[in-house]
């Protein structure tokens, strides 16, 4: 049986579900990338192995702040000859009722929420002190959730609709549970000369269990900064698809589809920021991760 056999269950902008029972799920990581919410049409080669194993060793080194729904990694333990297509890109996990919510924790003033400081001195209804540049230091992590669509843009919302949303039990949660995440992924990379500047975490329930699913502190789900490349009142060189955004932004882009194609540089350097990014922060070689 290969992954042929599996009931195919949603195709993201990223990743491929398939049920394996009813209690199982096979997530499968491809090179596809997304950038302003539109899918790219040209691959990152290794994306997919990176994601994968970049999850498998932050899922590994939180399991004393948050229970997961990760099974496996290994692919022989994948149903049937599954393994033999998507070994290294995929994981094996724990069903769950997803939280209908992006959790975002910020440390640096960057992306949306510069553009909102900019225009209002705030981010989502937290007051901000006046004369923060560009990429600074928040004065401490921040919590600023999103809605998650299944089309189009994920929209900002207060920590009030947030609750409203999912309940307060719930929020209160998996708001603990998304800072602390961020701020050990934080000490942790600065340890090894990079920055997370911000990370968005996904929960789900499962047998009245709240776990952290999808994926984690991936340089697609994170902002990585190489320390010795940071300066605040710009926008730092990255380890993540912000290299992406920026050719993009340079070529003037109106972020509707279909994207222009990407420069092999482009391509090339993604690619390597990826895998040094992964590197850097495990202390292993790509080479050495499941294919």
């Amino acid at each position: 049986m290969g992954l042929a056999a599996l009931p195919h269950l949603y195709s993201g902008k990223v990743r491929e579900l398939y049920r394996v029972d009813d209690d199982r799920l096979l997530i499968v990581a491809s090179d596809r990338v997304s950038v302003f919410d539109v899918v790219l049409p040209d691959d990152i080669p290794d994306k997919g192995r990176v994601l994968t194993a970049i999850s498998a060793f932050w899922f590994d080194a939180t399991t004393h702040l948050a229970p997961s729904h990760v099974l496996s990694f290994d692919p022989t333990d994948f149903p049937g000859d599954s393994g033999d297509e998507v070994g290294g890109r995929a994981m094996l996990v724990r069903a769950t009722q997803p939280v209908r919510m992006e959790c975002i924790a910020r440390g640096y003033l960057f992306g949306g929420a510069w553009a909102e400081y900019t225009e209002r001195g705030s981010v989502q209804g937290h007051k901000l002190p006046s004369g923060l540049r560009e990429a600074d230091p928040l004065p401490e992590p921040l919590f600023t959730p999103t809605t998650k669509a299944d089309e189009g843009h994920d929209l900002p919302i207060s920590d009030a609709e947030a609750r409203a949303l999912v309940g307060e039990s719930t929020f209160e949660a998996v708001k603990v549970g998304t800072l602390a995440l961020y701020e050990f992924g934080a000490r942790y990379a600065a340890e090894r000369g990079v920055i997370l500047a911000d990370t968005k975490l996904e929960w789900g329930h499962a047998g009245g269990e709240l776990l952290v699913i999808d994926e984690m502190l991936t340089p697609d789900s994170s902002r990585y900064w190489p320390s010795e490349g940071y300066r605040p009142g710009s926008s730092p060189p990255s380890f993540d698809k912000q290299f992406v955004r920026d050719h993009y932004l340079e070529i003037n882009w109106d972020k509707t589809p279909p994207a222009p194609h990407l420069p092999a540089e482009v391509i090339a350097g993604t690619r390597s920021r990826y895998i040094e990014a992964y590197e850097r922060l495990t202390g292993a070689s790509l080479a050495d991760w499941y294919r």
